[in-house]
């Protein structure tokens, strides 16, 4: 949708593969807000070494600044992370100490220190797998995604943040359960990939008839004064009703009602609702509904 959107709102001629080359640009987004999220995650539990050495390094160094604890630096689930090949070679490649905020990671360990749940991990020399975790995930949720200064300072540098941000969290969620488990250079399934490929070259070689099929149900709507993501959506909707068979129907529709509620204005959600529901009982009543490749004549 966003990459349908693009290319309707750019001006001249659109060039052979650029659609493609946009709706990956899309897919590396997603990856690179991925991979600044766990960066900065690991960064916060890395900064007890810096810490104890900053104060270890004072002129006159107090009997606590020699020993600040420095546990979770050593963290078990953080350190396997680190040395995940995967995301080291991304680490190298996005390079996401160039768009940090150091003194935001400073403030938010300062933070984590004074917080129970930190004194809590601290105050056990031993290091039990469910723990490690724990305090991994309660830097994500507690001092990461619910600190507006943070999710401001993603926002500033991930347009995305809004589209893809739940989606990332969940990964990076997955992720620290099961470190390693992640294929970051192929973010999506080869199936889902294709797929998105597949709907997207369908709707732009296809928009013409897909439109003629949406206009006779406007009644007395303009089309010219219909929201261009409502129709992009309708085209999406009645694309994957006649070319991709593995979609129901059903699922079609409360998708497209979904992202109309979340993407376009409050009436989009039952409007585009109405029109999918009208043209695909249509197609039902004409026996039109063969879900054949978009490619066939």
């Amino acid at each position: 949708m966003q990459t349908l959107y693009t290319l309707s709102t750019s001006e001249g001629e659109i060039k052979s593969g650029e659609p493609k080359k946009l709706l990956q640009q899309h897919f590396d987004q997603t990856r690179s807000l991925l991979v600044y999220l766990t960066w900065f995650l690991t960064e916060i539990t890395r900064y007890a070494e810096k810490d104890a050495h900053k104060k270890a390094s004072k002129h006159l160094p107090s009997a606590e600044d020699l020993n600040v604890n420095t546990k979770l630096a050593g963290n078990e689930v953080m350190w396997k992370m680190l040395e995940d090949d995967a995301l080291k070679e991304q680490f190298i490649k996005e390079k996401p100490e160039l768009i940090a905020d150091k003194e935001l990671i400073r403030k938010i360990y300062y933070t984590l220190t004074d917080t129970p749940e930190y004194k809590t991990y601290i105050g056990t020399s031993s290091r039990e797998k469910a723990d490690e975790k724990k305090i991994i995930e309660f830097i994500l949720n507690d001092l990461l995604l619910a600190n507006e200064v943070f999710v401001s300072h993603i926002e500033e540098n991930f347009s995305n943040w809004d589209d893809d941000g739940e989606m990332v969290v969940q990964l990076l969620t997955g992720y620290i359960q099961k470190p390693g488990g992640i294929n970051f250079k192929q973010m999506m399934s080869p199936d889902k990939e294709q797929f998105a490929y597949s709907l997207l070259q369908a709707v732009l070689e296809k928009s013409e008839h897909l439109q003629a099929l949406i206009i006779p149900k406007l009644k007395n709507w303009d089309p010219e004064r219909i929201a261009q993501l409502d129709m992009i959506m309708m085209k999406m909707g009645v694309a994957e009703f006649l070319y991709f068979e593995t979609i129901p129907p059903k699922v079609t529709i409360n998708e497209y009602i979904d992202l109309a509620k979340d993407y376009s204005t409050q009436q989009s959600g039952q409007f585009v609702n109405g029109i999918l529901d009208n043209i695909h009982k249509e197609l039902v009543q004409q026996g039109k509904m063969q879900k054949v490749d978009y490619k066939k004549p």
